[in-house]
């Protein structure tokens, strides 16, 4: 039992360091391939050749390569990303002020993806070639199809601009920024804890239009995968066995045939809220969302490859902590691998 314990933790530990430097020697060459001079990106078109050269040499690109990535690396692990050129902060400040704002709202959008795509899905995968199936592969379809900007600025135009139902860009109404204290970075927690209900309901009035745009496209793969899983699971032999000694139909959908669609609807929710967390750049655009989307955009702008590389080191983190909450739900839903 130890030993095995002990072989897991030495495997995950391997694969976690070989994640890890794959993603910082991607990072790291992309760094030194692309045209933007560091050099200059620090101190500008206009310094002198002495002040470059002087900066070039304390930045280590007068050294190997391998001795670049190795000092690259060290300064990763002690938290040093850079100064950003664009904020004159460190990059690890900016990643984790703007991250909450994505955090906040990939999560609300995956809810509301996983609690409306499931259930649709399951129904078109029970219902195949029937009016309830047409009318899901519909909708997902014009998930697909319809472009996310597009939609936004629909939905800005039609639930703020016409019926004023939701509140318009950004996080917070001006007249709200500043007041709750940030203890998370997530403002309806922040403000749910100082217990100011008025800015809580202005954030979500703000927040629920894009989640609701990015769940929706969420829904969409969910509910198609979901289908394409439950066809699966109701031509096997168990469902009709089930069937045969009494259990209706839809008790054989929920009870016999679900349970074993879990283990790939979590990869496939894992890898839709891993997506969402990365930055949804558009969305971040057209709502004027501060999250790490629109910081990386805006770096890339502005030929910040510090703010570039540290948020692409960022959501590499992020699918790895994504991948292994997924190993962790594989063993809690699928009997199999318990004992694994």
């Amino acid at each position: 039992m130890a030993g095995r314990i002990f072989r897991q933790l030495l495997s995950f530990a391997v694969t976690l360091i070989m994640t890890f430097i794959g993603l910082t020697a991607v990072t790291f060459l992309i760094g030194r391939l692309t045209r933007i001079d560091p050099v200059l990106a620090v101190v500008g078109d206009k310094a002198s050749k002495q002040v470059y050269d002087q900066t070039f040499h304390a930045m280590g690109l007068d050294k190997p390569l391998v001795v670049q990535y190795a000092l690259y690396v060290k300064r990763l692990i002690s938290g040093d990303f850079g100064i950003s050129v664009l904020t004159s902060q460190p990059v690890l400040s900016d990643l984790l002020r703007v991250f909450p704002a994505t955090f906040e709202l990939a999560t609300l959008a995956i809810i509301i993806g996983v609690a409306a795509g499931i259930p649709a899905g399951v129904l078109a995968g029970a219902r195949k070639g029937r009016w309830a199936d047409h009318v899901v592969r519909v909708v997902g379809l014009f998930g697909y199809s319809v472009p996310v900007f597009w939609l936004g600025l629909v939905g800005l135009f039609v639930f703020y601009g016409k019926l004023g139902w939701v509140s318009g860009t950004g996080r917070l109404d001006v007249f709200y920024e500043d007041i709750v204290t940030p203890r998370t970075g997530i403002i309806l927690i922040d403000s749910a804890i100082d217990g100011d209900w008025d800015i809580f309901r202005n954030a979500f009035s703000h927040l629920i239009l894009p989640a609701a745009i990015l769940g929706f496209f969420s829904l969409a793969y969910i509910a198609r995968m979901t289908r394409s899983f439950m066809i699966t699971q109701l031509s096997q032999e168990y469902v009709t066995t089930a069937r045969v000694k009494g259990r209706s139909y839809w008790g054989a959908v929920w009870r016999h045939a679900f349970p074993n669609i879990m283990v790939p609807l979590i990869t496939v929710i894992g890898l839709s809220y891993a997506s969402l967390l990365e930055g949804a750049v558009l969305t971040e655009t057209v709502f004027a969302w501060p999250g790490l989307g629109l910081y990386i955009t805006r770096a890339l702008f502005n030929g910040d490859m510090n703010a570039v590389l540290g948020g692409t080191i960022l959501v590499g983190a992020v699918f790895i902590g994504v991948n292994l909450v997924s190993d962790l739900l594989y063993r809690v839903f699928d009997p199999r691998l318990r004992g694994a």
